[in-house]
């Protein structure tokens, strides 16, 4: 089994620290997923970055939570789930979107169910849709820019899930209650 170190500020290269005391100061904690990446500064602040500009898309909390969901699902990130699922209950999201999501069944709202499968569909197809996705998805009442949104959404969701399938990054404290497993 393969593993990364996982930092902590005093441990950390030099020019992660300033970005480690951010995660500090942003979660009360340093997230094992954070110190990991504080290997390579550069990734680390490639993450943070793509995290801030992806919470500052035109999708709203639930929406944000189907992306991220759906892809740490699919990914099958022991780490991201869990996460994800603490993140989605302190951002108020229903919990029955949340569980529709960790158990890979469709979700009652039609708009959000549109949003799940599309990004599925730019996932598993790598990013090759079909003119009958997309018009499938703007039928449902989203535009271009939201699938550029979940283009934005799969690249933090990449550095975040494959790094933890590397790292076998432990799951925080804070998020083991909602530990989760491919069915």
């Amino acid at each position: 089994m393969t593993t990364l170190k996982v930092h902590n500020i005093e441990s950390a290269p030099a020019e992660s620290k300033p970005l480690l005391e951010g995660s500090l100061k942003g979660f009360g904690m340093i997230p094992g997923l954070h110190g990991v990446l504080a290997s390579s500064p550069e990734t680390l602040k490639a993450y943070q970055t793509l995290h801030e500009l992806f919470t500052n898309t035109s999708f709203n909390e639930e929406e944000l939570t189907v992306v991220w969901q759906t892809i740490n699902v699919e990914h099958e990130c022991h780490y991201c789930v869990p996460a994800h699922t603490a993140i989605a209950g302190m951002m108020k999201v229903n919990e029955s979107i949340t569980e529709a999501l960790r158990n890979e069944t469709p979700l009652a709202d039609a708009k959000l169910e549109a949003l799940r499968t599309m990004t599925l569909t730019v996932v598993r197809n790598r990013g090759n849709v079909t003119q009958e996705d997309l018009d499938t998805f703007y039928a449902a009442g989203y535009s271009e820019q939201q699938v550029l949104e979940i283009i934005l959404g799969v690249s933090q969701k990449v550095i975040s899930n494959y790094t933890n399938h590397i790292a076998h990054t432990p799951v925080d404290a804070p998020f083991e209650k909602f530990a989760w497993s491919k069915k």
